[in-house]
């Protein structure tokens, strides 16, 4: 057989075989759990973690302060134009949704990637739009860093062609998954972008229900 048919032959194998192999590797690594979240090999999820930041009314709050409740997190910012309001007006309904009972066990939050524009008073202002129960963190650029990267949430400024990059006119690119987080503060699910508040209900007593 000519030799470059083989060269050929055994190149098609070896990509194949590398293939496979990494698709086994993936396959190992990743375990897709039933409702969308994403665990390590060892099945605990990587999400969540410390931080420290300061609610609407200038109060220093930590992971700690919520211990004994479950959490619903969503990072976004103020000036959000559509998306951030949609998904916090989400959160809110999918509250008044869940039985009083349940309902009482849920702190929602919502935590700034623009710690530059959201300051304390701005987050006063825009925090009771939405739930009577909702809490508004902001912080200093490390302070957000940190909570953002504990739970491994993108953001990053966003700025029309030629605007100055020092302006305050801009938007801000993030992930936007509404979190749910167990009484210990470890991560349990997501919630996507457009989930309806009748699945988060849903998806929330469920859980609950289950631990009790």
């Amino acid at each position: 057989m000519d030799r470059r048919i083989w060269v050929i032959i055994i190149a098609i194998i070896l990509v194949l075989s590398f293939g496979f192999g990494f698709r086994l590797y993936e396959m190992g690594r990743n375990i897709t759990v039933e409702n969308g979240g994403q665990t390590n090999s060892s099945g605990v999820a990587t999400i969540g973690g410390p931080f420290t930041l300061v609610d609407q009314t200038g109060k220093t709050r930590t992971e700690q302060d919520f211990r004994g409740q479950y959490m619903l997190i969503y990072f976004g910012y103020t000036y959000c134009p559509d998306v951030c309001p949609t998904e916090l007006q989400a959160i809110s309904n999918a509250m008044d949704l869940l039985p009083q009972d349940i309902a009482k066990q849920v702190q929602p939050i919502f935590i700034s990637v623009d710690p530059e524009r959201d300051t304390v008073a701005a987050m006063a202002d825009y925090v009771p739009h939405f739930h009577p129960r909702l809490i508004g963190l902001t912080g200093t650029l490390e302070q957000t860093s940190a909570a953002a990267k504990a739970y491994r949430v993108y953001y990053a400024k966003a700025f029309e062609d030629g605007e100055p990059k020092d302006s305050d006119s801009y938007l801000v690119d993030h992930t936007s998954f509404i979190y749910l987080m167990g009484k210990d503060g470890t991560y349990i699910r997501h919630f996507n972008q457009g989930e309806t508040p009748e699945k988060i209900a849903e998806g929330v007593a469920k859980v609950v229900e289950n631990q009790e």
